[in-house]
């Protein structure tokens, strides 16, 4: 096995053991997390013009967004997964235009709404726990 399958396993396996026994709030938040990090590395290489590693990096947390949108409980009155879900679909309008067009801005709209939204999942974790 080469050192990269090792590490790429080991990550893997550290990754679960990270997730395993985690509330689904804490999941929730790690989501988040893992978005705002992958937004970022696309941002960082997209400046660098590393066009490979900018297409990675954004196509990840668009899936992870895409996650967070599917993790939304419809079934609560009120409008607000129906207001999340538009907001990431909106975040997702965003970094592809944003990927497509070497468009800084439009990532960092897109991580100033994951912020906002993150900062208020956070503001709740008291009242779940």
């Amino acid at each position: 096995m080469s050192l990269k399958k090792g590490l790429n396993q080991y990550q893997k396996v550290s990754n679960q053991e990270a997730v395993s026994g985690v509330s689904p709030h804490r999941l929730i938040q790690l989501l988040m997390e893992g978005g705002l990090q992958r937004m970022a590395e696309g941002k960082g290489a997209m400046l660098r013009g590393d066009i490979a590693q900018k297409g990675v990096s954004l196509g990840k947390a668009i899936s992870i967004i895409g996650g967070l949108s599917d993790s939304l409980n419809m079934d609560v009155e009120g409008g607000l997964p129906e207001n999340l879900a538009s907001l990431y679909d909106y975040m997702v309008q965003c970094l592809m235009r944003g990927n497509a067009d070497n468009d800084e801005r439009k990532i960092d709209e897109a991580i100033k709404l994951l912020r906002t939204i993150k900062s208020g999942w956070d503001g709740i974790a008291a009242e779940v726990a």
